[in-house]
């Protein structure tokens, strides 16, 4: 039953890409919103520049933790297939090694499920990342579901551990989602908390 929908939905994914199918000007809701970004074979350069506390990102040094509220389709950008605006990896995410990391996971898309996990891919989305995420806890509950993922109005928490230090990336696992741009990068650094790059 559940691919019934899977098929219809991706081949929609797809095909507001940029391929052959995609409908004409005048053509209905797929004019209202622009199409999601084209898929490319590798990921742009993370952004460099200084930090930035945005109001969706605190941090508590004593505490040892970093709270964040991530808005999937937070704007009409990309099909409303982003992650706080951001799309391509706009944003570097950066959060300190050891520190305890809670993700406020929010899904404004109208239209769509997405989902959130930190994943070890770096470079190249075009086939959906594992759905395996780099700390235990970092991912949202039925990751590459498009009908049990995080539903539109839905939100949910995720809260992990950022043990190892190293260049990650915060996706959804949703097929097809991650492959035109809805990823960002997310680094566990020695000390450094913050975001950089702008939407």
């Amino acid at each position: 039953m559940k691919r019934l929908y899977l098929v219809p939905t991706l081949v929609f994914a797809l095909t507001t890409c940029g391929g052959e199918d995609a409908p004409a000007p005048g053509a209905g809701a797929a004019d209202t919103a622009p199409a999601p970004a084209t898929p490319s074979a590798s990921a742009p350069a993370p952004p460099t520049g200084p930090m930035t506390m945005p109001d969706w990102f605190q941090v508590d040094n004593d505490a040892r933790t970093v709270h964040m509220t991530v808005t999937a389709g937070s704007t009409s950008v990309n099909n409303y297939w982003n992650f706080n605006g951001g799309i391509n990896g706009q944003l570097a995410i950066n959060v300190p090694e050891g520190y305890t990391v809670t993700i406020d996971f929010i899904n404004s898309d109208p239209n769509m499920a997405h989902s959130l996990g930190i994943s070890e891919e770096t470079s190249s989305f075009a086939i959906p990342p594992a759905t395996t995420p780099v700390f235990e806890g970092a991912i949202s509950q039925n990751p590459g579901s498009m009908i049990d993922g995080t539903m539109p109005g839905e939100s949910e928490t995720v809260e992990f551990v950022a043990e190892t230090a190293g260049n990650y990336s915060m996706v959804c696992y949703i097929p097809g989602h991650s492959a035109v741009g809805m990823w960002l990068y997310f680094n566990v650094t020695d000390g450094e908390a913050g975001v950089q790059g702008s939407v």
